[in-house]
């Protein structure tokens, strides 16, 4: 099987990097980060207006009914743009996990996804502990607060601002509120929702580390040092070709993953992608800090947008070791039920 893009997944993807090509993107993450949501919101209802904020939401709740593999495409320029916002957590989670309700009466996805395709509903999410609390992102700006926490899930009340490596990743306490659907189905839903948003962020950090590497590809043919440019000097050009080779290696899995989301092997796929575009990302973030030297650690060079967003994301969607864990846990089961049917 190959896992590439059609020609019509890689126009999908030029017209969604339009959508961010116009060079105002980096101020608008700026802004976002401070008291100016207008930019960010600006750039959100282009991308609701392209169709990626509804591709995999069913048409029966005012989505386009995608694929996955589209959606990921779509994550991929978000990714490359740094773009801002709860996207990951719109677009893919809370859609993924309120379809998985869309039978419950009243219906959490029709009351809230139709609004969520269109642009006009941001929505964000919180996983809880047993007390019922955990952290979501921009969840201040959301017009949709949701906790999951055992067997049930609630709109959640927004409490103090938690720190974050990346300032454009406002993150916030979140208490449990109004339950909307509580029982046996809800930790399965939960778990869509959770596989959903652990790829589409794995698809963002690739994204991340792609506009990395073209950075810092960039800034090599610059930078002299001895009269001749860096990139010309070989342990540079072993650098960004061992950022290349991780970055191309990552990417079948991701598309894989998403070959699989209605699958048994959805958590061991979604979890072996994530591992593979965490790590890529942030080799091309070390790399891409070593090759611009100490203007790189400065935050008002560009380049420190998608430092602090690779590092955030790394592990804001499980943390490699969990992911690590899930992948050897399907393939011990994978092994021991191949064992199991030799003997019988």
């Amino acid at each position: 099987m190959k896992f590439a893009l059609s020609p019509e997944h890689r126009d999908f993807g030029a017209s969604i990097r339009k959508v961010f090509d116009s060079g105002s993107t980096p101020a608008a993450v700026r802004a976002w980060s401070g008291a100016d949501p207008a930019p960010g919101r600006a750039l959100i209802e282009q991308l609701a207006a392209a169709g990626a904020l509804g591709l995999t939401i069913a048409e029966d709740f005012g989505g386009l009914g995608a694929e996955p593999l589209d959606q990921l495409v779509a994550f991929v320029e978000v990714g490359r743009a740094a773009a801002p916002g709860p996207l990951v957590e719109s677009a893919a989670a809370v859609p993924a996990l309120l379809q998985a309700l869309a039978a419950t009466d009243p219906s959490p996805a029709q009351r809230w996804l139709p609004g969520i395709s269109e642009g006009t509903v941001s929505a964000t999410i919180a996983f809880g502990g047993p007390e019922g609390t955990g952290v979501a992102v921009d969840a201040d700006r959301a017009d949709l607060v949701l906790i999951a926490h055992g067997d049930r899930l609630s709109t959640g009340r927004v409490g103090d601002a938690v720190r974050s490596v990346d300032p454009a990743r406002r993150l916030f306490t979140v208490g449990a509120g109004e339950t909307i659907a509580e029982g046996p189905q809800v930790p399965d839903a939960v778990a869509a929702g959770f596989d959903a948003g652990a790829l589409a962020n794995a698809a963002v950090l690739l994204g991340a580390g792609k506009a990395l590497l073209d950075a810092s590809t960039d800034y090599v043919k610059q930078r002299k040092q001895f009269g001749r440019p860096i990139g010309e000097f070989q342990a540079v050009k072993q650098k960004l070709a061992d950022v290349f080779i991780g970055l191309d290696l990552a990417e079948p899995l991701l598309y894989r993953a998403a070959l699989t989301t209605a699958t048994p092997n959805r958590a061991r796929d979604t979890s072996a992608a994530a591992v593979a575009c965490a790590d890529a990302a942030y080799r091309a973030a070390r790399t891409a800090l070593q090759v611009h030297g100490a203007i790189g650690y400065t935050a008002e060079y560009d380049l420190s947008l998608w430092l602090t967003r690779v590092t955030a994301l790394r592990t804001a969607w499980g943390t490699p070791g969990l992911h690590r864990g899930r992948v050897a846990e399907a393939l011990r089961a994978g092994s021991t039920a191949t064992e199991s049917d030799a003997l019988t």
